[in-house]
């Protein structure tokens, strides 16, 4: 197959997928979210690997460090999805103008803004805009490889608490960012991958961003650990934030589809995470009094007015929220995390292989892909693909994000096995 037929082939490899057809291969995502991609460290490593032009890697995602892949490492990993990224990182300054930053020996280029400091214990801190001049919203603890959010919640008086503080962050979507999203879309599209959009604005309690590190003195509920209680005691007051959260977001949808048009397949729309390693955060009641009328609200209108597939990450044991998820009109489930309690990978394609598209599931990433010898990560790998590939329904992605000192031969094993797989197919 030449190379114009290849790169037609990896969008519509992706569109039969989403559509529950059998697509000729498993489509592969690395990197096109910041739920589906690579530590920056690995992805140095993977260049060196496959014997790509050595330069430093940008951090595009700096809250987990993500890595940018580069059209070339794309090419030889055989990736069938590019991203679409918001113009601001979770830090609230614009992924533009990169400089060289020295991180755990490896030099990488991070955004303009992206100001550090180190404290008296060796501790990385991050500020929100980059402006040093307000407390710091990020740590990296020394030879860590990731941020942390800090937690900047003020004394909470009950009587005063207003809905408003807890929606600062959302706001409607400028020219300057209709710009940035329609530049990105174009240039993905051109790539001839299947295109996954990240628009940010329809969170809905994600616990990564109810700290704010994007805002320099964020207010209302933003301990992690006071969140959680709200969701049970002060449920009107959540209902208050998402109403307007979910009026804001549609309204920013209209204006982002008039921008980017059809040229996006797949949307991300929200990564709360319901499930932990054996259980859930609520139950399946306050999931559909809470939350399930907003998600409904986004999906719905996504459907009615473009062709674009909703994509729910949710990590851990999530098996009995699934019906909630496809009433709600979720499209595609991440990271599919086969070894929480109920998520055999065996029954959810089984019972939902037809109504989900399972977006990752493919390698474990606390065992196997990052411990495992490359033999034990050819041979998950090659197993999940049976069981998910049969009837389109799957693309290929690990278990969350490929974490930092994960062995490169382990990352080349899991490609080079769905290689394997599809060229049986």
């Amino acid at each position: 197959m030449g190379a114009l037929e290849e790169t037609a082939a990896q969008r519509e490899r992706l569109l039969s997928t989403l559509n529950h057809k059998q697509p000729d291969s498993i489509p592969i995502d690395f990197g096109g979210s910041a739920v589906t991609g690579v530590h920056a460290s690995c992805v140095a490593a993977l260049r060196d690997y496959y014997g790509l032009e050595k330069r430093p890697v940008r951090v595009h995602e700096p809250f987990q460090m993500l890595g940018l892949l580069d059209d070339d490492l794309q090419a030889a990993m055989g990736l069938d999805v590019t991203g679409v990224f918001p113009r601001k990182t979770m830090f609230g300054f614009a992924a533009e103008e990169w400089k060289c930053w020295q991180f755990n020996g490896q030099e990488v280029l991070v955004p303009g803004d992206f100001n550090t400091t180190v404290d008296v214990n060796g501790d990385t801190l991050i500020y929100p805009e980059g402006d040093t001049t307000v407390p710091p919203s990020g740590r990296m603890p020394r030879g860590g490889y990731f941020f942390d959010c800090i937690v900047r919640q003020e004394t909470l008086d009950e009587e005063k608490l207003n809905p408003e503080d807890n929606f600062e962050e959302f706001g409607a979507v400028t020219g300057e960012d209709l710009d940035h999203l329609a530049r990105s879309t174009e240039r993905a599209y051109a790539t001839g991958r299947g295109v996954l959009a990240s628009f940010g604005g329809t969170a809905f309690g994600d616990i990564a961003l109810v700290p704010a590190p994007m805002l320099k003195h964020p207010k209302g509920i933003r301990d992690v650990a006071e969140w959680y209680v709200s969701t049970s005691s002060r449920q009107n007051y959540i209902h208050r934030i998402f109403e307007r959260e979910c009026e804001i977001a549609i309204g920013n949808l209209e204006r982002i589809h008039a921008a980017v048009g059809d040229k996006v397949h797949a949307v991300f729309v929200c990564g709360t995470d319901f499930g932990t390693q054996t259980s859930s955060f609520c139950s399946v009641k306050t999931f559909r009094d809470l939350y399930f009328p907003y998600y409904k609200q986004i999906n719905d209108w996504i459907h009615a007015h473009t062709p674009w597939k909703t994509f729910k990450h949710s990590c851990g044991s999530v098996y009995k929220f699934l019906p909630s998820f496809i009433e709600a009109g979720f499209d595609i489930l991440n990271p599919v995390q086969c070894s929480a309690t109920g998520m055999e990978p065996e029954q959810l394609k089984a019972v939902y292989g037809d109504r989900l598209v399972f977006w990752g599931g493919g390698v474990d990433t606390q065992k196997v892909l990052p411990f495992g010898s490359a033999s034990e990560v050819r041979e998950q790998v090659l197993r999940r693909c049976e069981i998910f590939a049969p009837g389109g329904g799957f693309v290929f992605n690990s278990i969350h994000n490929v974490q930092a000192r994960t062995p490169v031969e382990n990352i080349v094993a899991m490609i080079d096995a769905v290689h394997e797989f599809n060229g049986r197919i």
